[in-house]
């Protein structure tokens, strides 16, 4: 059974130089094939680790009328009614820690008391199902996407990676973030930073 939780997930401070709200891209030479060319949105980043959602792998066997019909919030003839919004919701795979567990990245116009984490200006995380009914009813944010899983670094993990050339990193876009075209986002990331994906090596690193 899918469930959403978020008590693990922290933001640190925005001054503090962490990169919270920032894209993460995985270099051609990622010796980890789950995060070939992933593009990674970091929720919370701190001297005790980051979290992050992958958002360019689409979870291709779920959509989220199934999802819905999986948690049992709605009945069976609620979900043949579902605004069109909802029938588009993009489903992604988050990541490879506890991919039973659903993270909803969302415009800021949503939230939630006690539920809803601010990441930057343009981005918030829930992770209830409260937003999941709201999305289903045609009064969610107006924009969002929801993923399975997350990625997880521990403590000095995700620092040491990029030193090690394993990630490029970029202030995050929220047009990107949210579009729906999944299959082309980590080059147009790339060229975020102005270099053209073609001549980008395994042996080139960007902190």
């Amino acid at each position: 059974m899918i469930g959403m939780a978020i008590e693990t997930i922290i933001p640190s401070d925005p001054s503090s130089g962490y990169l919270d709200g920032q894209f993460l891209l995985a270099m051609p030479g990622m010796a980890d094939q789950r995060f070939a060319r992933s593009v990674v949105y970091i929720c919370a980043h701190s001297s005790e680790g980051a979290m992050g959602l992958i958002i360019n792998q689409p979870a291709r066997k779920i959509t989220f009328p199934d999802l819905l019909e999986q948690l049992e919030l709605f009945e069976p003839d609620e979900l043949i009614r579902l605004p069109d919004p909802a029938e588009k919701m993009q489903v992604l795979k988050g990541g490879p820690v506890e991919t039973g567990r659903g993270f909803v990245l969302h415009s800021s116009d949503f939230f939630i008391d006690n539920s809803t984490l601010t990441i930057d200006d343009a981005v918030s995380l829930t992770a209830t199902v409260d937003i999941l009914r709201a999305i289903a009813r045609g009064h969610g944010p107006q924009q969002a996407v929801l993923a399975l899983g997350y990625a997880g670094w521990s403590a000095g993990q995700l620092e040491e990676e990029i030193q090690q050339n394993g990630w490029l990193n970029v202030p995050a876009d929220p047009s990107l973030l949210f579009d729906r075209d999944v299959e082309s986002k980590w080059g147009r990331a790339v060229r975020m930073l102005g270099i053209d994906p073609a001549m980008l090596s395994g042996q080139a690193g960007h902190a």
